[in-house]
């Protein structure tokens, strides 16, 4: 297996950051220096973790072309850095740092000033509130205008208490908000609280967080709803206020990783008054809000609640001076002329403006080709007049050779007249098919078939780690994809649950739902129950006679972690061969190192010893 760990060893780019260092204009022409730092991640297998380190490169631009682009030096390791960003005029930077210090984790908020670190607080020992959310959900470190704030997100602090049983305590009313200090409540030593699921655990409460930068005084912020969770907030305009998405509490908090679809809004909250605004609309999901560099204009993306989770969303404007919301992208229902088919992103880049601030450049799965990755305001890549933007020219910082031994190619399909959506007539689904190039003529290869993608997400042709080294160990594989409102409501649609038992070889997570849309006021009719069941892979558990490999992690709060091992239990019972593999400490995407080795390695031991290859 010593390709499998050549290809673990492989990196990921997390985040690029360019930055205009240098600029100079000698007989009429500009000469521009850029100098981009970018993050990347790469599994350590002896370390059994995920590194994280930094590369630089350098763009030398004359006005009319790039001159020089490439890598400038080599690669650092960045340890306990959970998040960074720069002050908008870059001689600033602060980092959110965590470190475990006699076996207690700590973190710690660092503010530097061009070479030297300016000072360092101890958020835990400080104590004005719990851990700094570092996810893309809520997290974000955001510099305010002046340069003299920094705002970021972290769990709402909780009150100290204690047993009933204790002597003297002090009882305070459940229905009642806490108030923090020195006192202790009995009473509420065993209250439940709930968090926003999977990959957000012990996240129930964020709060927003202001911290001075020359008093060092960190201010918990006051006035947002207490039924609202705040998150991905900026500094307003003339640093007034800050403007935030809210999710609601009620009825219950619902996961919020890979469910993009839950009841948000886009708020304001005004830093003299603490009044607080509500910005867009009350029954809808928007994430992703950006400031115009202007500061007249802010976009989000917007979609409807419940349905299919990562549905087509609408690009919406709100103009801070007229308080007008306005719909730039509308949600594309079928395909246009143009081969456009709507937006289907999970976020907006932190850059996404044009310097101009007349556009906004995002990456979104289409039927296309080809993919181009933009980063703004770098000369890179140039502007040209409105209608003319694919003719621009692009340059590489630095080439990846491709995997020469490996051709790819996209599938289109069209359901069987019997199985056609009735709703969505004519609707047609794509699939990505990978191969090993050289094949002994008359020679089958065997196939690999990765149906997660509709109705909840989508499979693009990127960097998949697994479908690589199947192909390289002489398996084709094909990526499938449905349309995303075909899938849902067509009972022809859930074959898919019986499919897995008519393969040669099965390896697998979570198969299958029962198609109809969530929401919190349904009730269980008896009928729906019957549903459910019926398209339960339980119910044909009986059928199956292909071998079954099964992955859980034990934190998984996506998928029930206790279905997989009933389902283990019974066909254990039918002796059909199956072997259950459990991951402590990981959640629903087994992506920790040790458990994404283990599982994939097992996996194609798995289909080989079964193949008899």
């Amino acid at each position: 297996m010593k390709i499998t760990c050549n290809f673990l060893h492989s990196p990921t780019l997390a985040v690029c950051t360019p930055q205009l260092i240098w600029c100079d204009r000698l007989n009429n022409l500009s000469h521009v220096i850029f100098f981009f730092l970018s993050e990347w991640t790469q599994r350590d297998l002896e370390r059994n973790e995920n590194v994280k380190f930094c590369r630089q490169y350098i763009v030398f631009h004359d006005d009319k072309s790039v001159v020089y682009s490439g890598p400038s030096g080599n690669c650092t390791e960045i340890k306990g850095e959970l998040l960074s960003v720069d002050s908008p005029s870059g001689d600033m930077k602060a980092v959110l740092r965590e470190s475990t210090i006699k076996g207690e984790e700590k973190q710690f908020l660092e503010i530097w000033h061009k070479n030297r670190k300016l000072k360092c607080l101890n958020l835990t020992t400080l104590s004005k509130h719990g851990k700094v959310y570092e996810d893309d959900q809520f997290g974000c470190m955001v510099w305010s205008h002046s340069e003299t704030h920094l705002l970021y997100v972290a769990e709402k602090k909780r009150p100290k208490t204690e047993s009933f049983l204790n002597s003297c305590p002090k009882y305070c009313p459940p229905n009642k908000p806490y108030i923090t200090g020195k006192i202790i409540y009995s009473g509420q030593q065993f209250e439940y609280y709930e968090d926003w699921g999977e990959a957000l655990v012990n996240k129930s409460s964020p709060v927003l967080c202001v911290l001075d930068i020359e008093s060092s005084n960190i201010t918990v912020l006051e006035g947002i709803p207490a039924n609202i969770s705040p998150g991905q907030a900026f500094w307003s305009p003339s640093d007034t206020g800050l403007v935030f998405v809210g999710w609601w509490h009620e009825p219950f908090r619902l996961g919020l990783k890979y469910c993009a679809n839950r009841r948000s809004s886009l708020f304001y909250v005004d830093l003299a008054s603490g009044k607080c605004e509500q910005l867009s609309s009350n029954s809808s999901a928007v994430c992703s809000p950006r400031l115009s560099p202007d500061h007249c204009r802010i976009v989000y993306m917007e979609c409807g609640i419940f349905g299919p989770h990562q549905q087509c969303n609408r690009l919406c404007m709100y103009d801070w001076y007229t308080k007008q919301t306005s719909v730039v992208v509308d949600v594309v229902q079928r395909a246009r002329e143009d081969g456009f088919t709507g937006i289907y992103s999970s976020m907006l880049s932190s850059r996404c403006w044009s310097a101009d601030s007349q556009r906004v450049l995002m990456s979104c799965a289409q039927r296309s080709a080809f993919i181009i990755t933009v980063s703004l305001d770098t000369q890179l890549g140039r502007f040209q007049k409105k209608g003319s933007e694919s003719k621009m020219s692009w340059v590489t910082l630095e080439e990846t050779q491709p995997q020469a031994d490996i051709s790819w190619q996209t599938l289109n399909f069209s359901p069987p007249p019997e199985e056609d959506n009735s709703q969505y007539p004519g609707l047609d689904f794509n699939a990505i098919l990978l191969k090993p190039k050289e094949m002994t003529a008359g020679s089958k290869l065997p196939l690999v078939v990765m149906p997660h993608g509709g109705p909840h997400s989508v499979l693009v042709s990127e960097w998949i780690l697994s479908t690589a080294v199947l192909c390289k160990m002489g398996f084709s594989v094909l990526l499938g994809e449905e349309q995303l409102q075909c899938l849902p409501y067509t009972p022809q649609t859930f074959v898919m649950a019986d499919g897995f038992v008519c393969v040669c070889v099965c390896v697998f997570r979570c198969v299958v739902e029962a198609g109809y849309e969530y929401n919190t006021d349904i009730h269980l009719e008896p009928a729906i129950l019957e549903q459910m069941l019926n398209k339960s892979p339980i119910k044909h558990v009986s059928k199956v006679k292909t071998p079954v490999l099964l992955m859980l992690g034990e934190d998984d709060k996506r998928v029930p972690s206790k279905q997989g091992i009933e389902y283990y239990r019974a066909l254990k019972a039918l002796q059909v061969p199956v072997r259950l593999l459990w991951y402590p400490g990981n959640n629903h995407s087994l992506s920790k190192v040790d458990a994404e080795s283990d599982g994939f390695m097992n996996a194609a031991l798995w289909i080989i010893q079964h193949l008899s290859l």
